[in-house]
């Protein structure tokens, strides 16, 4: 009896291992290979633009200088060589039409989403990269599926082993993607190479910050409800300290805001 459970106990766990499933700089278990958070990303692109009533997706004809814009920001973060998979992941970057909402998210392989919202909310530029740097951190390391390995656990291990990943399981995953939100660990993590990205750059590295701080005064007694950001990356507490402080180790040198070239920008969203 005990033979006839344990070998396929063992089948399977070789079965994912040869799938793709890694352990990477201590950071957990990860069920899910390169290629399906390629291929998760874009499932679940396909399902915003499929659904307008709930991601009304700025439309990119009369808008090219705003795309353009942010999606220059997106690139010189990316050419820092300091990205995970900067060369693999898709990075395709999308603006969300909704002035009540300041949110940015990422999804498994690099699917960018930003509210506008947030880029009329926030000040400069360097608030907005910062903010753009942590989203991509959470695709580049990969944060999304590994939450999602220990969410699903055992039956991520079924349905990889058995091959049902290809059968449409994948779109079933990226359907929880919506509502997942990170550990304190991911957060915490996702502020830090916000800061070592941008440090490559002549931007203010710690531009992060500016938005935490932002916040903080805004809702600072208050009673307003927190910002959709927040509600899906749980505050790892003292981010604004953590994030300045890892500017200051990195020695970090860069001082630019583009504050003009920022409100120009804003001033283009109507």
């Amino acid at each position: 009896m005990k033979v006839q459970i344990f070998l396929p106990v063992v089948l399977l766990f070789t079965a994912v291992l040869f799938h793709g499933c890694s352990v990477q700089g201590g950071q957990g278990l990860n069920f899910f290979s390169i290629d399906d958070d390629i291929a998760m990303g874009k499932e679940f692109s396909n399902q915003i633009e499929s659904d307008p009533a709930h991601y009304p997706l700025l439309k990119e004809k009369g808008n090219e200088e705003v795309y353009r814009y942010i999606r220059g920001l997106t690139q010189e973060l990316l050419n820092t060589g300091k990205v995970a998979y900067s060369d693999k992941f898709e990075w395709k970057v999308k603006i969300i039409e909704d002035d009540t909402t300041l949110n940015a998210f990422a999804v498994p392989g690099g699917y960018l989403y930003v509210y506008t919202g947030l880029i009329k909310y926030l000040d400069s530029e360097d608030q907005l990269q910062g903010v753009m740097g942590h989203e991509i951190a959470h695709a580049a390391l990969r944060h999304s599926t590994k939450q999602m390995s220990k969410i699903y656990g055992l039956d991520a291990i079924r349905q990889m082993a058995t091959g049902n990943a290809q059968a449409g399981v994948l779109g079933q995953y990226a359907l929880g993607l919506v509502s997942l939100k990170f550990s304190r660990k991911h957060e915490a993590q996702a502020d830090e190479y916000s800061v070592i990205y941008l440090c490559e750059t002549g931007k203010y590295a710690a531009g992060a910050a500016g938005f935490f701080r932002k916040i903080k005064a805004a809702s600072s007694g208050s009673g307003q409800s927190q910002p959709q950001f927040l509600s899906t990356h749980p505050d790892p507490g003292n981010r604004i300290e953590a994030i300045e402080k890892k500017a200051k180790e990195l020695g970090c040198q860069g001082q630019e805001h583009n504050k003009a070239k920022y409100e120009r920008i804003k001033k283009l969203l109507k």
